[in-house]
């Protein structure tokens, strides 16, 4: 088992960065490919912004219905067998792009890139927490977590530093020989989940051992179907076990509102504002990524003690509505260099909320928990581009009912403020003893 921590591990920790490199090297650039290719010498393109609106709908709906069926198919299948699909997958949206970002490629990747989300959005990280949890006893989970979590960080900030020297077809091409090599890397050098009877471990994102036996005459995996199918029925009785629970519930549910509503309208805000590009985007997520992963490797683990992870909750949700409401009034293009220094503060929230959530219930229902949390994220990320991306638009164009360009973003500020105050009347009873 020792051997398989330092060997086994080691391998899954370079697949997941090798993955996180080759997306968010491509995220800064996105954005002046898709006005590029739709609204070509403008700041300015409702189209656009419709458009990426739209995706990060119809991928919440995906992942929505998908990701409790990977979870389960990967209890079946194996993790290893169920991971290759969105290591593979993704090379095909980001290596459309590395050959040509015309008007007409770049809809071809518009297409699979809705298409590929809707199966394999967030399916990595999520398999490589199962993955984890699978051959790490409890005792040790929390620090295999956490270097999980560093590895994503430092991912999301070598990719996106990566963009700012590089050319916008350089970065696609680089980006996808990356995903190429994670692809190839995972196949040969990472070992399957090793889990036997004796030494089973409660995996994140399933309810039970991966059996093929019958139960009332149904296959096992067939149960774990259904299981999936019935998320609604698993979410209420979750929500309806705590008081706790439920208002956590809801903040998480503002609080991802915001977020994916920043995330699809700050860019497309910024470019028309300030006339930022791909360079500027990538130094706003590097100082974000620096600052975030700093927060999470330092400040928590000495914070979260001390003023407990409630407190630390409310802190996390005051700054990020802080930094929406700067981004909202900028009048300098200083200003949102400024609110991406936030990020050493507002990160704190979601590790929070997940584990004030894991507290509240039994050793044998953290994958049905925390996959409740997840799904009501989704359905944030499905609500919050219907709403946002359209007063985005809006109030970026010329048709705007008065002049506020940023009305959008303080829009969302209120919907991430929603969130703060639930979090402020959250009282957390004593966690449930294993």
């Amino acid at each position: 088992m020792e051997k398989f921590k330092l060997n086994g591990l080691s391998h899954l920790f370079m697949t997941v960065f090798l993955h996180n490199f080759a997306v968010f090297m491509v995220a800064p650039a996105i954005t002046d490919v898709t006005m590029g290719a739709l609204c070509p010498g403008q700041d300015e393109c409702s189209l656009a912004i419709y458009l990426t609106g739209f995706q990060q709908a119809m991928i919440g709906v995906g992942t929505l219905v998908m990701m409790p069926l990977l979870g389960n198919l990967s209890d079946k299948y194996g993790r290893k067998a169920i991971l290759t699909v969105p290591m593979t997958l993704t090379i095909i949206p980001i290596g459309i792009l590395a050959y040509s970002r015309t008007k007409k490629f770049f809809y071809v990747y518009y297409v699979f890139k809705i298409l590929i989300s809707m199966v394999c959005e967030g399916s990595v990280p999520c398999l490589a927490l199962a993955y984890v949890a699978d051959n790490i006893p409890e005792s040790g989970r929390s620090t295999a977590f956490g270097i999980l979590s560093g590895i994503g960080s430092a991912a999301f900030v070598c990719g996106t530093l990566s963009a700012r020297f590089l050319s916008t077809a350089l970065t696609f091409q680089v980006s996808t020989l990356i995903a190429v090599i994670g692809a190839v890397y995972m196949k040969f050098f990472l070992q399957d989940s090793i889990i036997d009877d004796k030494h089973l471990y409660t995996p994140i994102i399933s309810q039970g051992k991966p059996t093929i036996s019958k139960v009332n005459g149904k296959p096992e995996s067939n149960k774990h179907f259904f299981k999936a199918l019935h998320f609604l029925k698993d979410l209420t009785s979750i929500l309806g076990s705590s008081l706790t629970i439920t208002q956590a519930a809801i903040v998480a549910f503002f609080s991802n509102l915001a977020d994916v509503g920043l995330h699809g309208s700050m860019m497309y805000f910024l470019k028309a504002r300030f006339h930022f590009d791909k360079n500027q985007f990538a130094d706003l997520m590097v100082i974000s990524g620096i600052a975030g992963t700093v927060s999470q490797l330092l400040l928590m683990p000495i914070l979260a003690p001390i003023v407990g992870e409630a407190r630390l909750l409310s802190i996390g949700l005051f700054f990020n509505c802080v930094h929406m409401f700067l981004y909202s009034i900028a009048w300098s293009s200083l200003v949102p260099y400024a609110s991406a220094m936030f990020s050493i503060l507002f990160v704190f929230s979601q590790p929070c909320i997940r584990s004030i959530v894991s507290k509240q219930v039994g050793p044998h229902e953290q994958g049905k928990a925390q996959g409740c949390i997840s799904g009501i994220c989704s359905v944030a990320h499905i609500v919050s581009p219907l709403v946002f991306s359209p007063l985005t638009a809006l109030f970026l164009s010329e048709k705007a009912p008065f002049d506020f360009p940023g009305f959008s973003i303080m829009c969302i500020g209120f919907a991430s403020m929603i969130s703060f105050v639930q979090s402020m009347m959250l009282r957390v009873v004593p966690p449930i003893s294993s």
